[in-house]
Formats: structure tokens, sequence, C-alpha cells
């Protein structure tokens, strides 16, 4: 299993967690399982969180 299915699998479970508080806590799990699986990706060597963070923020690249 890489590191991406293993930070989906947490979101997911906070997601069931969550899913006691109604629509807020679905959208919440929403929310968490996507930055699961954002962390995830950067665990595994396949995202950059400062070009994400550079690109969220509006900075150029100098490459």
């Amino acid at each position: 299993m890489n590191m991406t299915v293993v930070g989906i699998g947490i979101g997911a479970f906070v997601a069931f967690m969550s899913f006691q508080f109604g629509l807020w806590g679905f959208l919440g799990s929403l929310l968490f399982m996507g930055i699961g699986a954002l962390l995830g990706r950067a665990a595994d060597g396949k995202l950059d969180l400062r070009s994400v963070l550079d690109a969220i923020i509006g900075r150029r690249s100098s490459s």
C-alpha cells in the first residue's frame, strides 16, 4: 500500500467518526479526506507542499 492510500484511509476513518455530527460533520470529513490524500502524496514524494502553498498564495516559480 502506498502512502496516498494510507492517507485516504486515515481521512476516511476521521470521516466515519465525524458522521455523528450531521451535515457539517460530513463536509468536515470531506475536508479531512482531502488533507489526508495531500499529506499521503507528500509522504510518497509525489507532491511538493511548498509548490502547492506557493501556487495558493500566488507566488511565481523562478524555474
